[in-house]
């Protein structure tokens, strides 16, 4: 992708590059952002720009500002340099590593772990996250504009309702969490893993950081439980049954995020994001209606 004239302006409204000449790459790899690496004689940064279809996701850019910045205070996260307030632009410091892919995570989850538990001793966030207030907001603007949710999504109603009031039950003391832990959003820089990209961050219980990170990224269950206990140090079958509920309850809402991806985001990126909502809905619905369902609840409710 080449720089676009806009995003060049708003390059040149960052104070730390006004006046000065920078070389600027393209990165690949946003799904909903410009991510460019921008290099001056004396900074090598990367420029997040966010486009206006964005708003539709619901993300607060004030609240990504501030929790990127107590993320990067623990040594988690790269350095915040710059930021234009109601222009959906944050820089951050350049951090030389490897993206990790979705075999990293299953391969490294003892490093994968301790980059969350650091994570979660950072300075409580600006905002909570609650993935069950998302998924109204989105379902709202889906059914508000006539967009289709995958065949099947409002049959599954009363078992997310269920799902739901399983998890509100007995909640988890909430921590700084990121809440979106693709494998693109961890770098690996050998001695140690950063977590990058905050949009979605907030408090929120450290079993939903677990098993979100375990639907986005395809772990195993058995791999699902190992990081369970990488993080708690244990086995607390009533934790790992709550990872299990949150890891359906983060797929059938990423559902939703897809399908207004599909009608809203204008990157011009090679992602079909109604088969990535319709891959999502299928695992939603194969772990809602499996056996043992009934009995998961029960676990993870600790009843």
């Amino acid at each position: 992708m080449s720089l676009r004239p806009d995003h060049l302006r708003l390059l040149q409204e960052l104070p730390t590059l006004a006046g000065r000449e920078f070389e600027v790459e393209v990165l690949a790899g946003g799904l909903t952002n410009t991510n460019l690496r921008v290099r001056t004689s004396e900074r090598d940064l990367v420029v997040r720009i966010s486009p206006e279809t964005a708003g539709l996701l619901t993300i607060d850019r004030d609240a990504e500002y501030r929790n990127s910045q107590r993320a990067a205070a623990v040594g988690i996260a790269p350095a915040v340099v710059d930021y234009l307030p109601g222009r959906g632009v944050l820089a951050v410091a350049y951090i030389p590593s490897r993206t990790f892919t979705e075999q990293d995570v299953a391969r490294h989850l003892p490093r994968v772990a301790e980059g969350v538990r650091t994570l979660h001793t950072a300075q409580a966030f600006a905002n909570d996250f609650d993935i069950f207030a998302t998924q109204d907001r989105y379902l709202a603007i889906v059914r508000g504009r006539g967009w289709d949710l995958p065949e099947g999504y409002a049959e599954l109603a009363p078992l997310a309702a269920r799902l739901r009031a399983a998890l509100r039950s007995r909640p988890e003391v909430r921590v700084p969490c990121h809440n979106d832990l693709l494998a693109a959003n961890l770098l690996d820089q050998g001695s140690r893993v950063w977590i990058i990209d905050y949009e979605y961050s907030g408090n929120n219980e450290p079993a939903f950081e677990l098993g979100n990170l375990a639907q986005e990224n395809h772990l195993s269950n058995a791999d699902l439980i190992a990081l369970t206990e990488l993080y708690y140090g244990r086995r607390d079958d009533r934790l790992i049954a709550r990872t299990r509920l949150w890891q359906m309850a983060s797929a059938l809402v990423w559902t939703v995020w897809g399908v207004i991806s599909a009608q809203a985001n204008d990157l011009d990126i090679d992602v079909d994001f109604q088969a990535w909502a319709q891959e999502k809905f299928g695992r939603a619905r194969s772990a809602l209606t499996a056996p043992g369902f009934a009995d998961l609840l029960a676990a993870g409710a600790g009843s």
